[in-house]
């Protein structure tokens, strides 16, 4: 196993956790496939490699602006279980709707006056991956609107 894909992978590592997929993908760049197993597998043994760290940290960053459902497609993107991925969702706090709320708060503040800032705003919301009935409740707690 060559020094240097040690290296770039400690280096990698310093920086932020990642998962086994993404940093099996960087090292594949400088080393053979065998090589690249090897040293996953021994990162993975001595605890600088897990998947469920990741998972749990990306979440926890993550959280605060999008729902479920992107940080469901993410996690998928970047390799990780859908195992893992519950584990982690499991540590969120709030529910899907209050942080719909929150970052909806944050973006828009008013409530939408006709059906086109409606559409506007429910759009916003499901690109941030929160669910269609989360997205409903919070837009029609506005009495305001009339569709």
């Amino acid at each position: 196993m060559s020094a240097n894909l040690r290296e770039k992978a400690l280096r990698l590592l310093a920086r932020r956790d990642h998962s086994r997929a993404e940093l099996a993908r960087k090292l594949h760049e400088e080393g053979n496939e065998e090589d690249v197993a090897a040293l996953l597998q021994r990162l993975e043994a001595s605890g600088l490699l897990s998947d469920a760290r990741f998972a749990e940290q990306f979440v926890t960053a993550r959280a605060a602006r999008f729902g479920t459902r992107r940080l469901q497609q993410e996690l998928k993107l970047r390799g990780v279980t859908s195992d893992e991925t519950s584990a982690a969702l499991a540590t969120v706090e709030q529910d899907d709707t209050a942080r719909a709320r929150a970052v909806w708060a944050r973006k828009f503040g008013v409530a939408p006056h006709d059906a086109k800032s409606w559409a506007r705003q429910a759009r916003f919301l499901q690109s941030r991956g929160f669910s269609a009935d989360s997205i409903h409740k919070i837009l029609r707690e506005h009495p305001e609107h009339d569709e």
